[in-house]
């Protein structure tokens, strides 16, 4: 998940790491356990000095390893590549002079702030809260549970805004059924935090990540290396539907079957009403959804002629100005949409109005931006001391001498991601520490730059919904306190947990058929 852009709402949150609930019964060892590592993760430093404190480790690790004479022979282009020492006098003129440089040509930069500005107007004009409180509530009772489940793949285009539109929205679906208020709030919250990286619409996500493992392909790829944000859309879109048929089957055999689901007999329930939309926002979900249409209907014509000047040489889409500049496409489309609904349902009342919303929506994502400064520089370092070459090399040349079958070494990164996705729930900070080793050693065996990527968002997702570190478990706590203001984190963590595990176990199970089979992750991405 991406580092949090605004803090969550106040709630109970028990401190310390507890042995008992609020009852006095024991909690389970899973629990307890994983109180034992909220608070060495709340130990951890931020995510900003984390990657500052890492580049002085590097330099001094790159001191080391230089005047050893550490080198490698790049497979590449046969040359020796030996490390450079960081604490030199060359590489602290490196270090002043590309400062800048670094981050202004960090791969995310551009490319998130462009997507992040149309996105911000279609989510603060409330067309996609709007269209999630339709997808939840026009549902037969027996669908409900998928509903909630997709929407909440879907959400993910909203970033974080997901968690509070959505989250108390499957509260009030579920009760508006007569099911368990309890149990909507799990199902929205888990489909939201444990399938982050699965949305079959492009988001913010696929920019970020996709820059990162475009900066550490090209450690061993060169400059012509280049990962695009939809290069595992393909992936994403059968992924969510997935789980959010594994939701839907874990909620009906496993969770309904909990004896605990009932609301507190005085809890203030919300009022249903606030499902519908008013028949203002109605018609101006309608226009904003035919705009839509539209749109992608325009596109599809424009991309249909073998001449079209969108298309490549030869008339090629893989490597084409529309897939070059689709972070752009996307944030067009969504602009436009946002505008008509804005317009229609009142929510933008000049032309003024839209620039405004989408420096709103930058200066959301601000954290986000103040971070990638400091990843930047480290990336940048890391590849100017060669220690990734080394890494990577050496790597593989390991994996290739131990025999080891792919599909094991895939399953043993997956579990050691998973294992710290626990503690840094940031999945640009995690991504961006794991990606410079990662993404080069498996390409150095065959292994896409996208598969690995593809990869990594499982273990990103997975475990989140179970991790009190993400502070959007906490905001879930509180609206499970609506209902249940007893309820701690071993509460929801006991409800989310079945769901999480599925998921991963189903989610993994589809990537390994998905490299048995050779299917190509996204548009452009190689099939193996």
């Amino acid at each position: 998940m991406t580092t949090p852009t605004s803090g969550p709402p106040s709630t109970p949150h028990p401190p310390g790491a507890p042995s008992s609930g609020p009852d006095g019964t024991r909690l389970p060892r899973v629990v307890r356990a994983m109180a034992v590592i909220e608070r060495a993760g709340n130990a951890l430093p931020h995510p900003f000095w984390l990657f500052w404190i890492l580049s002085a480790v590097l330099a001094v690790v790159s001191a080391a390893l230089a005047a050893a004479d550490v080198s490698v022979v790049s497979p590449s282009d046969h040359k020796t590549v030996a490390v450079q020492n960081l604490l030199s006098g060359d590489g602290l003129a490196m270090a002043v002079s590309t400062m800048i440089e670094n981050f202004a040509t960090f791969p995310p930069m551009a490319t998130i702030v462009v997507v992040i500005m149309g996105v911000a107007v279609a989510e603060r004009t409330g067309f996609l809260a709007a269209l999630m409180r339709v997808s939840v509530s026009r549902v037969p009772a027996s669908w409900v549970v998928f509903a909630v489940a997709f929407a909440g793949t879907v959400a993910h285009v909203a970033s974080a805004a997901a968690y509070i539109i959505l989250v108390p929205l499957g509260g009030l679906a579920f009760r508006a059924v007569g099911r368990s208020p309890v149990l909507g709030i799990v199902v929205a919250y888990t489909a939201i935090a444990s399938g982050y990286d699965a949305s079959p619409v492009p988001t913010p996500n696929d920019a970020i990540f996709a820059g990162i493992t475009t900066a550490a392909a090209r450690i061993v790829g060169g400059d012509a290396a280049y990962v695009s944000p939809l290069s595992n859309w393909f992936f994403n879109i059968a992924s969510s539907l997935l789980l959010a048929v594994v939701i839907t089957l874990v909620t009906k055999f496993v969770l309904s079957r909990r004896p605990d689901l009932d609301s507190d007999p005085d809890a203030e329930l919300e009022d249903l009403g606030t499902l519908t939309l008013s028949p203002r926002e109605r018609s101006a979900l309608r226009a904003a959804v035919l705009t839509l249409l539209a749109t992608l209907v325009v596109l599809v014509a424009v991309m249909l002629p073998q001449s079209s000047p969108l298309r490549g040489e030869g008339g090629g889409i893989v490597e084409s100005p529309f897939l070059d500049g689709i972070a752009a496409v996307v944030a067009v489309v969504f602009g436009l949409v946002g505008i008509v609904y804005g317009y229609r349902s009142g929510s933008i009342t000049s032309p003024g109005d839209v620039p405004a919303l989408m420096g709103q929506g930058v200066r959301q994502m601000a954290p986000v931006l103040v971070l990638f400064f400091a990843i930047a520089q480290f990336l940048a370092y890391f590849d100017w001391t060669h220690i990734g070459d080394v890494l990577a090399v050496r790597a593989a040349e390991a994996l290739q001498q131990s025999g080891m079958p792919i599909v094991l070494v895939f399953l043993l990164i997956l579990v050691l991601l998973t294992l710290v996705n626990v503690m840094v729930t940031s999945g640009s900070a995690m991504w961006a520490l794991a990606a410079p080793v990662l993404v080069p050693t498996l390409m150095l065996v065959s292994v896409p730059a996208e598969t690995t990527q593809a990869l990594f968002r499982i273990a990103d997702s997975g475990s989140t919904a179970i991790t009190p570190m993400s502070p959007y478990f906490v905001m879930a706590l509180g609206f499970l306190q609506r209902y249940r203001k007893n309820a701690g984190i071993g509460t929801l963590a006991s409800y989310t947990l079945p769901l999480a595990v599925a998921m991963t176990v189903a989610w993994t199970a589809l990537f390994l058929l998905w490299w048995a089979v050779g299917i190509p992750l996204g548009p452009g991405a190689p099939v193996r």
